[in-house]
C-alpha cells in the first residue's frame, strides 16, 4: 500500500504518525498514512484511489474537534494545509480551507476588518469551522460567510451560497453530507475602528486566559449550550468539576471543558462525556449535544 500510495506522487506522506501532534486534545493514536496534498487535483486523485482501494479515510482540519478512541487507525488521515490560500478583495476575501481562522481573524483584525473578533480564540481550520458554524461571543461563521467552494463525493466543485450551507447554532449543512469536502471559503469584509477591533481582542483574549483551562490540552467546550441555559452550569452544579477518568478530568476552571492532564486516552475522554451526558440527561431531562466528534 505503501508503494501504492507513493507512485501517485501528490504530496508529502507520513507513515505510522501519532495523531496526538495533529489535535488539539494531544491524545495517541498510531495512524497508517498522513497525507497532505498538495493541490486540488492531487486530493481528488488521493479520494479516487483511496475509495477505489476500499481504504478507510478521514479529511480533517486543524483537529481542534477530534477524539480518536482506540490506541490505532487503520486508514489514512488527509490535511488539507496546501489549501490556504488568501484573496483579499474589496470587500471580500476568499481563503483556503486548511488557513487558520485564528491566524485569518489576527491578520484581518490589524488591517482594520471587524466581525471576525469572534474567532480569536477558536483553533480550528477555516475548512472544519464551517462545517461546524464555529463560533463565539454570540457570533460565528454564519455571520460572516458569503459561500464556499465544496468538492462533491462525484469530484465536482460546487460553490454553495449562505443559504445553501444551511447554518445552525454550532453546525451546517456539510455536517451531514459524508464525503463532501470545503475547499474556500468567501467572507464579506467590513471596515471598522481598528483601535476598537484591537482593543475588543485583547479584552475577550484576557477573559479567556481568566476563564478557560488554556494550559493543558483540551478540544474547546465539550457541549454545545442548551437553548436558554450552559451546559458548564449544569455540569457544576452536578459536582463534575475535577472529575477524572485516566488522564482526563473536568477542568476546575470552566465545568464544559475536559482536560488532557498528561496521559488521557481517548476512552478516557469519550467515558467521561458519556457520563456526563448520562447524569445531566437523568437530572435535567436534556439531551446535551457533544461538539467532538469520536473517530474510530
Amino acid at each position: 500500500m505503501k508503494e501504492k500510495l507513493e507512485s501517485l506522487h501528490i504530496g508529502k506522506i507520513l507513515y505510522d504518525v501519532d495523531i496526538k501532534d495533529y489535535t488539539t486534545f494531544k491524545v495517541s493514536s498510531k495512524v497508517f498514512a498522513l497525507v497532505f496534498p498538495d493541490s486540488l487535483e492531487n486530493l481528488i486523485r488521493l479520494l479516487q484511489f483511496l475509495k477505489k482501494e476500499k481504504i478507510k479515510y478521514k479529511v480533517i482540519g486543524n483537529g481542534s474537534n477530534l477524539i480518536f478512541v482506540s490506541d490505532k487507525y487503520e486508514g489514512v488521515i488527509v490535511r488539507l494545509d496546501a489549501l490556504s490560500k488568501v484573496e483579499i478583495l474589496k470587500d471580500k476575501v476568499v481563503v483556503g480551507a486548511g488557513y487558520s481562522l485564528m491566524r485569518l481573524a489576527l491578520e484581518l483584525a490589524n488591517k482594520g476588518y471587524q466581525g471576525f473578533e469572534f474567532a480569536i480564540g477558536i483553533p480550528g481550520s477555516v475548512g472544519g469551522s464551517l462545517v461546524n458554524n464555529a463560533g463565539a461571543y454570540n457570533s460565528s461563521m454564519a455571520e460572516v460567510v458569503l459561500s464556499a467552494k465544496v468538492l462533491t463525493p462525484d469530484d465536482k466543485v460546487v460553490e454553495y451560497t449562505k443559504e445553501d450551507l444551511k447554518f445552525n447554532y454550532r453546525s451546517s449543512g456539510l455536517q451531514y453530507k459524508n464525503d463532501f469536502i470545503c475547499l474556500e471559503v468567501t467572507f464579506k469584509l467590513e471596515k471598522g475602528n481598528i483601535k476598537t477591533i484591537q482593543e475588543t481582542i485583547k479584552n475577550r483574549r484576557e477573559k479567556r486566559f481568566a476563564s478557560q483551562p488554556l494550559e493543558y490540552p483540551s478540544a474547546g467546550s465539550i457541549f454545545r449550550n442548551p437553548e436558554g441555559d450552559f451546559a458548564g452550569r449544569m455540569i457544576e452544579e452536578l459536582g463534575f468539576k475535577g472529575k477524572k477518568c485516566g488522564g482526563a478530568e473536568v477542568s476546575q476552571k470552566h465545568a464544559n471543558f475536559i482536560i488532557n492532564t498528561g496521559k488521557a486516552t481517548g476512552k478516557d475522554i469519550q467515558n467521561l462525556i458519556l457520563e456526563i451526558k448520562e447524569q445531566v440527561k437523568k437530572e435535567y431531562a436534556i439531551d446535551l449535544v457533544c461538539e467532538q466528534e469520536f473517530v474510530e
